[in-house]
């Protein structure tokens, strides 16, 4: 998501201690692998798809028995009243890294990631755009995950980090908006005055709402025509683009986006609409320029194709979700 700043520390502060007993106790089995097998890059679930061992974004998140093992984690999410999707644990081993990259699909156009820190050292670096800090065990960060942003750890112990995804309610964008208004060295002692220790107590019960419905079987129109409004504007301010290609793809996604809406009117989430929607899909994808990177965004530099593909023609339709949605 596209935040104010690279950075901006929300005013809490947790017991990164106490947590990292919870993490230590979990063992080596409940580590998954970096879905793209990132080298030194490991994750526990925590709210996940059906509460399992996996890194799905869609679907309904649950607990999963590695949370339920966790209660001050568990009180940690759920001290901040929002509706949370997918989290988890985080490590980042000594001596590696998290690449450069930028997040861009669907899933990330309207959440925001929470950091964390429980175990950490010195040495681990967070990058993003043209800024850099080291976020120290306890605190809590948000970034701007479509900037190019990586993570290094020079140190010699792994680095854990509570990640937590939320779009966040006007209560949270609030809070987002004080922070950001402050500038993180000038107005050090003015942050360092606002942040609250949020105390674990064990005799709470930590309920934690979980996103539940946040991908439709079939997308709306009114999302999908701010999606490609969205996307259009990016890349026609990027000055390297061909004008040409910007006008062609331009009116692809626009007549892409009227007829999407035309087939809703007649079909909206019913069965018998979604050979239609998909065959929609398919036309527009043939007609994507074969280079990835003939078009790129003019905020973050990085292909428009691969943007169409994951954010909208991939996340248009999950009839995999209809029964959740119908039943």
């Amino acid at each position: 998501m596209e935040i104010a700043k690279p950075f901006i520390q929300l005013p809490y502060s947790f017991d990164a201690s106490r947590m990292a007993v919870e993490v230590d106790a979990l063992g080596e089995d409940a580590w998954m692998r970096h879905p793209n097998r990132m080298p030194g890059n490991s994750a526990v679930a925590l709210l996940s798809r059906q509460g399992g061992d996996n890194d799905d974004f869609d679907g309904a998140m649950i607990e999963t028995p590695h949370l339920q093992r966790c209660p001050c984690v568990r009180q940690v999410m759920a001290s901040f009243g929002e509706v949370l999707g997918r989290s988890r644990l985080m490590k980042l081993a000594a001596g590696s890294e998290v690449s450069l990259h930028v997040d861009f699909n669907y899933h990330w156009y309207t959440r925001v990631r929470i950091h964390v820190p429980i175990i950490t050292n010195p040495e681990v670096i967070f990058f993003c755009a043209d800024e850099h800090i080291h976020m120290r065990a306890g605190e809590c960060w948000i970034f701007n995950s479509w900037r190019r942003h990586r993570v290094t750890n020079g140190g010699d112990e792994d680095r854990v980090h509570l990640v937590i995804d939320t779009a966040g309610s006007s209560r949270f964008w609030n809070t987002v908006n004080k922070m950001a208004a402050l500038d993180r060295e000038a107005d050090k002692d003015a942050i360092e005055q606002l942040v609250t220790d949020v105390p674990y107590h064990e005799d709470r019960d930590a309920g934690i709402r979980a996103e539940r419905y946040n991908i439709a079987p079939v997308m709306s129109p009114g999302e999908l025509d701010a999606l490609v409004r969205d996307l259009v504007a990016d890349f026609e301010q990027a000055g390297e683009n061909d004008p040409e290609l910007v006008t062609q793809y331009k009116f692809l996604l626009s007549d892409f986006a009227s007829d999407w809406r035309e087939l809703w009117l007649l079909y909206g989430y019913q069965k018998d609409g979604w050979p239609h929607y998909e065959a929609l899909i398919a036309k527009v994808s043939g007609q994507l320029h074969p280079d990835r990177t003939a078009l790129i965004t003019s905020t973050n530099k990085i292909g428009v194709n691969p943007i169409i593909m994951q954010r909208i023609l991939r996340s248009a339709i999950a009839t995999e979700h209809f029964d959740q949605f119908v039943g």
